[in-house]
Parts: structure tokens; sequence; C-alpha cells
């Protein structure tokens, strides 16, 4: 059986935009599984996310307080078609990120982050592969606002694709 995923971080909503786009939303139809890497800022987006994917695993970032922390963990871990990936908000710095998550998350197969608002796509000598899909609403300096879909099926990670949103 395959799975597919989207992954998102750094919504910011209502911060940095109203709304997720629509081609996020469409996204959502098709997915098993919502991962969220953190920022949601608003617990609006959290309970409509929950009320709208099939399943959402989803932590809490640093701009989130309150109830967001309360509901969420700050580290989260599941485990999709033999395929073991954990979600994270903070990584720390982008030099030495591999060795540093290789040691912290070395029961894993991949690692979901967020923060930076910066794509990742990169892979540990220890094979644990590290996504960040960026930020569908706040490109900050990157020329697109973006998130992931991947699929998860028979203990690997396949299809690994970056979406950009139009400005």
């Amino acid at each position: 059986m395959t799975t597919r995923l989207l992954l998102l971080a750094d919504t910011h909503v209502p911060k940095r935009a109203r709304d997720l786009p629509g081609q996020v939303w469409s996204e959502l139809e098709s997915a098993d599984l919502v991962l969220h890497a953190g920022d949601w800022v608003d617990e609006r987006l959290l309970d409509e996310l929950e009320s709208r994917a099939q399943r959402l695993v989803g932590v809490w970032g640093n701009n989130d307080h309150g109830s967001l922390r309360e509901r969420l963990t700050e580290v989260a871990r599941v485990e999709v078609e033999g395929v073991r990936i954990g979600l994270v908000h903070e990584t720390g710095a982008a030099k030495g990120r591999e060795a540093r998550c290789s040691e912290r998350f070395a029961d894993l197969d991949v690692l979901v982050f967020g923060h930076s608002h910066i794509p990742w796509d990169t892979t540990s000598e220890t094979g644990l592969r590290l996504l960040n899909p960026g930020s569908p609403t706040d490109r900050r300096r990157q020329p697109h606002c973006t998130y992931m879909t991947a699929t998860a099926d028979a203990g690997h990670l396949r299809d690994v694709t970056l979406h950009t949103v139009p400005r």
C-alpha cells in the first residue's frame, strides 16, 4: 500500500497570510497524511487541518504558544508504510545539521523540519533524510513559497517533490 504525504511548515496563518494557498488545500484532498513541522501561529489552522485531513501529525514551533503548545509536541514520530518519520521545528544551524540530526534522531529514516523557510533535501552519512518543505505562505528570501509531497511505500520514501506556489 502507498501513502501520499503532504509536508508543510512555517504556515504562519494569519500573520503572513490569511489562509493557506488554494493549491495547498487541493493537495490536502489527495493526501493520506499531512505532516506539519511547526509555526502554525494560530490554533484555527490546526483545527481546520484536523477536520479536513485524513490524518495529521504536527509539532509546535518557536512562534506557537498557549493552546498550540498544549495540543502539540516539540517532537513527533510516526511510522508510515515502514518508513520511520520524525518532525521537529528547529534543527539549529545549517552547518553540521546532518551529523547533529543523525545523532539526535538515530531511530528515524526521515526527519521533517522547518524554521528557516528554506527548502532542504539532504541525506546524512547514516542514511537519515532531512526534509524542509519551506513555507507555503512566507518565502522570506526565497524566490517562491513552497511545500513538499512524497509517497511512503514498502519501507521507502519516494517521489519527494518540492512544489512552488505562484506569487
